[in-house]
C-alpha cells in the first residue's frame, strides 16, 4: 500500500513540474525525447551477390581480364544524437572474389579485394518520406589480384585508404498500399594513401632489400579517380524484409607507371533487420 501511494505521489510531482514548464522548454524536452528514441533504432542488412567483373593491372600483364565476382556485404545504419539528431552513421563491409581470364582465354588471374567504410550524413528531411544525405566516408581497403602464369611477379598486392565524399537519397512510397524504401549512394574518393611498387620492380626488393622509398604515395582525383554507387530497394515480404541492390564499383589507379582498373557490376539480394537498442543491452 505504502508503494503505491509512494508511486502516486511521484507521478502527480512529474506532471505538476512539466506543466509548470514553457512551451518552448516542453518543446525541446520532447525533441532531445525523439533524438534519442530514433538513435536506438538500427537498420542491418546483409547481402549476397554475384556479377561481372573487369581486371586490368599493367604491373601483372598489358591486358584486360574479364570474368565473373562474387561479393558478400553488410550494413548498419542509425541514427545518432548529434545536431538535434539529423546525423546518421553508417558502417558498411563488404568482400569480394573473381575469377577472370584473358581475350585469348589461355590466362587466368584470381582477384579478392575487402572493404570497409565508415560514413557520417546529414539528413535533409525535404518531405516526411523523402530524404537527402550528405557527408563523409572514411574507406579501408586491402587484397591482391594474382597471375596464374607469371612467374617473376605473379601477385599485385592492393592496399589503399580513403577519405570519400558520401551521398544519398532515400525515398519510402507506396504503391498499392504496399509500402517500398529506395535507396540510391555514391561514395568518390578525394584524398587517400596508397601502396604501390614501381614498374618493373619486385616484391624482393622492397621487402628483403629495403628499396622501398616512394612505394606509399598520396592519392587524389588525380591519380585515383574512383567511384562506388548503388541502387537498393526494401521491401516486404510476410514478415521478413528483403533488400535486392544493384552495385557499379569503379576502382582505378595511375600510380608509379602502373595503371589499374577493376570495374564490377553485380546483383545482390538480403534480409534487412531492424532492431532497437534497450538501454544498457
Amino acid at each position: 500500500m505504502n508503494h503505491r501511494f509512494l508511486y502516486l505521489i511521484l507521478t502527480l510531482l512529474g506532471c505538476t513540474t512539466l506543466a509548470a514548464q514553457s512551451p518552448e522548454q516542453q518543446a525541446v524536452q520532447a525533441l532531445k525525447a525523439d533524438s534519442a528514441a530514433k538513435s536506438r533504432f538500427i537498420t542491418r542488412a546483409t547481402l549476397y551477390g554475384v556479377g561481372a567483373t573487369n581486371v586490368f593491372d599493367t604491373y601483372l600483364s598489358p591486358q584486360e581480364y574479364r570474368g565473373i565476382e562474387f561479393r558478400i556485404a553488410r550494413e548498419s545504419m542509425r541514427m545518432t544524437h548529434w545536431l538535434d539528431g539529423n546525423i546518421s552513421r553508417q558502417t558498411f563491409f563488404q568482400g569480394n572474389l573473381g575469377y577472370t581470364h584473358n581475350r585469348a582465354d589461355n590466362n587466368n588471374t584470381v582477384n579478392a579485394l575487402l572493404n570497409w567504410n565508415y560514413a557520417l550524413h546529414y539528413n535533409f528531411r525535404l518531405t516526411n518520406n523523402f530524404r537527402l544525405l550528405a557527408g563523409a566516408a572514411g574507406e579501408l581497403n586491402g587484397g591482391f589480384v594474382y597471375n596464374m602464369r607469371n612467374g617473376n611477379n605473379p601477385a599485385q598486392a592492393r592496399a589503399y585508404v580513403n577519405l570519400a565524399a558520401s551521398g544519398m537519397a532515400i525515398w519510402n512510397l507506396r504503391i498499392r498500399n504496399y509500402p517500398l524504401t529506395l535507396r540510391y549512394q555514391l561514395n568518390l574518393p578525394v584524398m587517400g594513401l596508397m601502396f604501390s611498387p614501381h614498374y618493373g620492380q619486385s616484391y624482393y626488393e622492397i621487402f628483403s632489400l629495403g628499396n622501398a622509398g616512394g612505394v606509399v604515395r598520396f592519392t587524389s582525383l588525380h591519380n585515383q579517380p574512383s567511384l562506388r554507387q548503388m541502387l537498393t530497394a526494401d521491401f516486404p515480404v510476410g514478415r521478413v524484409k528483403m533488400r535486392l541492390a544493384y552495385l557499379w564499383d569503379a576502382q582505378q589507379s595511375s600510380i608509379n607507371d602502373i595503371r589499374t582498373h577493376t570495374y564490377s557490376h553485380v546483383f545482390m539480394v538480403g534480409f534487412v533487420k531492424e532492431l532497437y537498442l534497450m538501454r544498457n543491452k
